[in-house]
């Protein structure tokens, strides 16, 4: 990359960078590490035309959202629809993300666009995230 002055790296983290998660200790402090060690590369490599980014995704329809949702009703003897509704209720746009919004967030990142852009963390959480 540094020969080509060009390049682009962009971690998929979480929101929990910016907001951590109750009860996902280790995990909040992983991905904080994670999210330090990129804006450091970010100002290292920014001369040579890479830039650095990460998508911070809120909760998205995935599989593991929905095994989230389906061991949530069996704890709080709920219903799968609760337990998602639930969820839905705390996030301003009340829906979850889907995956090619979060994939058309890494992809604009990776476009020339965004040749100017580097060292930030980029929430595609519906504004759930509670600060800037």
């Amino acid at each position: 990359m540094k020969s080509e002055k060009f390049g682009r790296i962009i971690n998929i983290i979480s929101t929990s960078v910016k907001q951590p998660i109750d009860g996902l200790g280790v995990s909040n402090t992983t991905r904080a590490a994670m999210a330090n060690w990129a804006k450091t590369m970010a100002n290292e490599l920014a001369e040579f035309g890479i830039t650095v980014n990460n998508v911070l995704p809120g909760p998205t329809e995935t599989e593991r959202l929905e095994a989230i949702h389906k061991a949530e009703s069996a704890k709080k003897g709920i219903t799968f629809e609760q337990a998602e509704n639930d969820r839905k209720s705390k996030i301003p746009m009340k829906r979850f993300g889907k995956a090619e919004e979060v994939a058309a967030a890494a992809a604009f990142l990776a476009s020339p666009a965004a040749s100017f852009i580097t060292g930030i963390n980029l929430p595609v959480d519906g504004g759930l995230t509670r600060n800037l």
